[in-house]
């Protein structure tokens, strides 16, 4: 400082502090030798409070508004120093200037994935991330318990403390919340709350009042996350239609698979089995449509249905309608001497000699003639 400035110390003592940064909590107000006259002014603005140190103790604080400095409005310095009646000559004090209004948008995260236990995907690593707001509630346990003997303390400087309490009782919260892991996007509102709780005694231990807290948002990994889209859409949608779709995609993908007839094979093959699967389930779903007791329509009046066992090599086989022991007839596995039972019958006999079988035989050719 050169004389001019020490100088003009001497008859102008006015102090105060404009703050032209949006980060600083404290400031400590320099001047020559930390020299107050008798009477100077002290202008404490909006937003500020200014706290008197005398050798290391913390002495007055002056919230808002303009001062004349004497004994009157220094009562703590005045003992402190040993005033009784006044004083004249010019005393030695740091002033620190503190802001108290509210410092928003301090962002915190979590800087390495926090490992949760679910019930369903076992343990699996999150992260999240968010704002907060915080003020100074009381100026001197603030320099008593973070600034101390620092000439400018800014946010920055604090920030990496608060983020760690902030993250330690937001792992705390959601080890105890105990939700699926699916549920904390919709509850993010009711994490915030439960933490705001938790961190205002946390910060009130330094002299600050947190004032607000946001989770912005709790990722999962990218493979939990698909898991998860994957048995929400499983949750709410039609899934004959669903395996309808995935057998038609499949065989789709047969079609057009450029790896040769063995892979086209394989892709087919698992085509129709899905169709397969889906045209049980949707006769199962039919069946189950169908009013109880229901069954295939009966034959029409006048039409019975002649239904024989057959005998085949040895073996019982049936009963056959019609149609399928005509079939029988074609592959040469029923003739006339085969022997068959239907009901009403009291033994095995020929099938040549059942009259309602003639018909079988009269659409097969006859043996050709002999040369």
């Amino acid at each position: 400082m050169n004389l001019f400035k020490r100088l003009t110390n001497e008859f102008i003592d006015i102090i105060e502090f404009l703050d032209p940064t949006q980060n600083t909590i404290v400031h400590r107000f320099e001047r020559f030798q930390n020299e107050i006259k008798n009477n100077a002014k002290l202008i404490v603005r909006e937003g500020q409070m200014a706290v008197f140190i005398n050798e290391g103790q913390l002495a007055d604080v002056f919230r808002p508004g303009t001062y004349t400095l004497n004994t009157q409005n220094l009562p703590i310095l005045a003992t402190l120093k040993g005033w009784k009646y006044g004083f004249n000559s010019p005393f030695k004090a740091e002033v620190y200037f503190v802001n108290t209004k509210t410092f928003i948008d301090q962002r915190w995260g979590t800087k390495n994935p926090i490992i949760l236990n679910d019930n369903r995907f076992g343990m699996i690593e999150v992260r999240a991330f968010g704002t907060y707001t915080f003020k100074i509630s009381d100026p001197g346990q603030f320099i008593r318990e973070i600034v101390g003997t620092t000439g400018t303390f800014t946010t920055e400087l604090i920030t990496e403390q608060l983020r760690s309490v902030i993250v330690t009782r937001f792992t705390d919260s959601i080890g105890e919340a105990n939700l699926p892991i699916e549920n904390y996007a919709a509850n993010l509102n009711e994490l915030s709350s439960a933490i705001f709780n938790y961190m205002r005694d946390d910060f009130g231990v330094y002299g600050m009042d947190v004032t607000k807290f946001l989770i912005e948002n709790v990722s999962m990994p990218e493979e939990v996350k698909k898991e998860i889209f994957e048995l929400s859409r499983l949750n709410h949608i039609d899934l004959n239609k669903f395996t309808q779709m995935k057998a038609a995609k499949a065989m789709e993908a047969a079609a057009n698979n450029p790896s040769g007839v063995a892979g086209a094979g394989v892709g087919m093959g698992a085509g129709f089995a899905m169709a397969n699967q889906f045209g049980q389930a949707m006769a199962q779903n039919q069946a189950a449509a169908q009013p109880t007791g229901a069954t295939t329509p009966p034959p029409l009046p006048g039409t019975a249905v002649v239904q024989y066992f057959v005998a085949v090599n040895g073996q019982q086989t049936g009963p056959f309608d019609s149609n399928t022991l005509q079939q029988l007839v074609t592959q040469g596995q029923l003739n006339r001497d085969t022997l068959v039972w239907k009901n009403g019958m009291s033994n095995w006999e020929k099938a040549g000699d059942q009259s309602d079988l003639n018909a079988l035989w009269g659409q097969t050719p006859p043996p050709l003639p002999t040369m």
